[in-house]
C-alpha cells in the first residue's frame, strides 16, 4: 500500500533567482508540514546566458549550496521537519549536456526546464523582445521542439517542470492562436516514449493567467500517456514554500490521477498516493 507524503519538489533561494535564503525555505517547509522539500535552485549557466550569475548559481557557490542543502536536511530532521533533497532546476539548450553534467554533480533531482528559445528568454516580463520577433505561434512550436528535445537529451532529466511555460505571457495578449493540440499530443508522446516524469506546478496560479503548469488538457494527455507527476510550488519565497499544492492534489485525482512521484536524498523515489 503506497503512503500520502506531502512534498515540494520545486524550491528556489537567494542562491539562484529567489528572495529568501535556503534557511528561510526550508523554515517554511517545516512550517507547512512538508514530509519532502527539494531545494532546486537554478544550475549555473554558461556566461554568454547568465553573465553576471544572478538568475543562476554562481559555479563558485557550487560546493557551497551543496553543503548548506546537506547541513540543513539534517537540521530540518532534528527539528521534526521535512526531509531536504538536493535538487537543480537545469536549463536546458542545445549543447547543454555536458555542462549540466559538470555542475549538476551530487545533484538527487534534475528539473529539465526550457526557458531560452529563439536565441532570448522566453519568460523575462521585463523583455519580451522574443515574443515580438517570433509571434505567439511561432514560439509555440519551437519551445514544443526544445522541449522535445530535452526530453530526449541525455542530461537524462528527471522531470520536467512547468512543461507548458510558454503560456507565460497568454493573460498580456500572447496566446497562439493557432491550435495547440497537436503540440500536446506531441509532448505527452515524447514525455511517455523518454520515460520522463512531468511536475504539475502550482506556481501559474500566481501568474497572470491564474492557472496550474500544465494546463487540463494537457495533464489529461499526460494522464493517458501513463506519464508519472510530481508536484512543486516553484517557490521563490518563503511564503509560497507549499503554496496550492493540496488543492494540486486535488486536482490531479479529478483528472484521474491516483499517484506521484517523490524523491527521497539518497536518490531514491517512491510512488505514493495523493489522497
Amino acid at each position: 500500500m503506497t503512503r500520502l507524503l506531502h512534498a515540494d519538489c520545486h524550491v528556489h533561494s537567494s542562491y539562484s533567482d529567489g528572495e529568501d535564503d535556503l534557511l528561510a525555505m526550508v523554515e517554511a517547509g517545516i512550517a507547512a508540514g512538508l514530509d519532502v522539500m527539494v531545494l532546486t535552485d537554478h544550475l549555473t549557466l554558461p556566461t554568454a546566458m547568465g553573465p553576471t550569475a544572478d538568475v543562476s548559481v554562481a559555479a563558485r557557490d557550487l560546493p557551497f549550496y551543496r553543503a548548506d542543502v546537506l547541513a540543513l536536511d539534517h537540521l530540518s530532521r532534528a527539528k521534526g521537519g521535512p526531509e531536504v533533497v538536493l535538487g537543480f532546476e537545469c536549463d536546458w539548450y542545445p549543447g547543454s549536456e555536458a555542462n549540466i553534467a559538470r555542475w549538476s554533480a551530487g545533484a538527487k533531482v534534475r528539473l529539465g526546464s526550457v526557458h531560452w528559445v529563439g536565441g532570448g528568454w522566453m519568460d523575462d516580463a521585463q523583455d519580451l523582445s522574443v515574443y515580438e520577433e517570433l509571434g505567439a505561434d511561432e514560439l509555440w512550436r519551437r519551445y514544443v521542439d526544445a522541449w522535445c528535445s530535452a526530453c530526449e537529451s541525455p542530461a537524462n532529466f528527471d522531470v520536467m517542470a512547468h512543461p507548458d511555460l510558454a503560456r507565460r505571457f497568454e493573460a498580456e495578449g500572447w496566446a497562439p492562436t493557432i491550435d495547440v493540440a497537436p503540440l500536446y499530443d506531441r509532448m505527452a508522446e515524447c514525455a511517455h516514449d523518454t520515460g520522463k516524469r512531468i511536475e504539475l506546478s502550482t506556481a501559474g496560479l500566481r501568474k497572470p493567467f491564474a492557472d496550474y503548469y500544465p494546463a487540463r488538457p494537457l495533464l489529461e494527455r499526460f494522464r493517458r500517456a501513463e506519464v508519472p507527476i510530481t508536484l512543486g510550488s516553484d517557490a521563490h519565497r518563503a511564503c509560497d514554500v507549499a503554496f496550492g499544492l493540496a488543492d494540486a492534489r486535488a486536482h490531479a485525482l479529478e483528472i484521474g490521477y491516483r499517484e506521484q512521484q517523490v524523491p527521497h536524498a539518497d536518490g531514491s523515489w517512491e510512488t505514493c498516493t495523493l489522497a
